[in-house]
């Protein structure tokens, strides 16, 4: 991990709150030499309709600082920091951290070290921040601040404090991971995954429907699938006329219920109890307005949930993916390790399908990587002969 060599001691919690530019550029004239940089942001999902990065707590050469984008609006100068290779970065759970950071700056991370991830891989079952630190440190970190309003200014000192805390112990803890990891042999396998989540990206927003997204529209009929399209669209406006998240107007669930229902009335609506009284009386009139107009739709022009056809795949496969899971099961069970992470059912699935009858071969295969290659591939060939 990078080219430091001694593991850091835990340091004591002290921090800077940069609000302003030339706080930053001084920051980062001292860590842009850094050995290796802890990184965490705070996020307002919980609050507003467009999420944006509302910190991003570093830790660099022994010093801790909390930025405030939000008061800081160039962070130009931290960009080269966190593309320079050379320079491992440390973050637990870094898919939501890359995403934003790309989505909110334009800016990407380069050579990551995940301690969520290196946990998985070390076979925990319990992987969050406060249940690692406690597990090699054993302290208890406060996670009270967790789910507070990180958009408000001025933030309290307290809530700063606990910002600067997520990464007081990441350095170390990297350190600790790296080593045991090494240990095991599994050190490549997390340090390819973090090298392919270097490059995760935020979704695109596209034209096609809303109820693409929504989990479980595909079980609807077309008129009810209509009705739901006409109430995410209806619930969307709300959200960014109130600049709130979408699940603080309705529910998904209560959507679906209300699609699922296709209610006549007002009285109908109200009587069956999808919506709270505080909802009714704010959203029943445009919600009954979107069923309706939905309910007008003429049938052929209704919503047809798009479906795609499996390709015919040779009649041995699924004896293939018995067999192979068979194997990984037994595989995950030894290294006491969740199986998904050693073989997804996708992967057994494509495997199965190209039935490779070498590890040359095994590595062409869609989404498998190169650690699983180099660790099962032989082990794989023979439980497919």
């Amino acid at each position: 991990m990078g080219q430091v060599k001694n593991s850091p001691a835990v340091p004591e919690q002290d921090y800077q709150y940069i609000d302003t530019h030339e706080a930053l550029e001084a920051f980062v004239r001292q860590a842009h030499k850094a050995d290796i940089i802890a990184l965490d942001i705070e996020g307002d999902s919980m609050f507003h309709y467009q999420e944006k990065v509302c910190l991003i707590q570093m830790a660099a050469n022994g010093q801790t600082v909390v930025i405030d984008p939000l008061m800081v609006k160039d962070l130009t100068s931290i960009k080269p920091m966190l593309e320079n290779a050379d320079i491992p970065k440390v973050i637990h759970g870094a898919d939501y951290d890359i995403r934003s950071i790309y989505r909110d700056f334009g800016i990407t991370i380069a050579n990551l070290f995940d301690t969520q991830l290196a946990s998985m891989y070390m076979g925990w079952s319990e992987t969050s921040l406060e249940a690692v630190v406690a597990r090699h440190f054993g302290v208890e970190l406060d996670k009270k601040y967790q789910k507070k309003n990180w958009s408000r200014r001025p933030l309290p000192d307290e809530m700063v404090a606990y910002a600067a805390s997520d990464v007081t112990y990441l350095i170390p803890l990297a350190f600790h991971l790296t080593r045991e990891l090494d240990q095991l042999g599994r050190l490549q396998w997390v340090t390819e995954e973090c090298r392919l989540l270097c490059g995760v990206r935020p979704a695109k927003n596209n034209d096609g429907p809303m109820f693409l997204k929504f989990k479980g529209a595909g079980r609807l009929e077309p008129g009810q699938l209509a009705v739901l399209e006409a109430l995410l669209q209806m619930r969307n406006a709300i959200a960014r006329q109130k600049d709130r998240p979408l699940f603080k107007v309705i529910s998904n669930a209560a959507l679906k219920k209300i699609a699922l229902a296709m209610p006549t009335s007002l009285n109908q609506l109200k009587a069956s109890r999808v919506l709270s009284d505080k909802q009714y009386d704010m959203y029943a009139k445009a919600v009954m307005e979107a069923v309706r107009n939905a309910r007008r739709m003429p049938k052929d022009q209704l919503p047809v949930y798009p479906r795609q056809r499996s390709p015919r795949v040779p009649r041995k496969v699924p004896a293939r993916v018995k067999t192979l899971r068979a194997w990984r099961d037994a595989k995950a069970e030894e290294l006491d390790l969740n199986a998904a992470l050693l073989l997804n059912r996708a992967l057994i699935k494509a495997i199965a399908i190209e039935n490779p009858a070498t590890t040359t071969a095994l590595a062409k295969v869609d989404g498998i990587h190169q650690w699983q290659v180099d660790a099962f591939g032989d082990a794989i060939i023979d439980t497919l002969q």
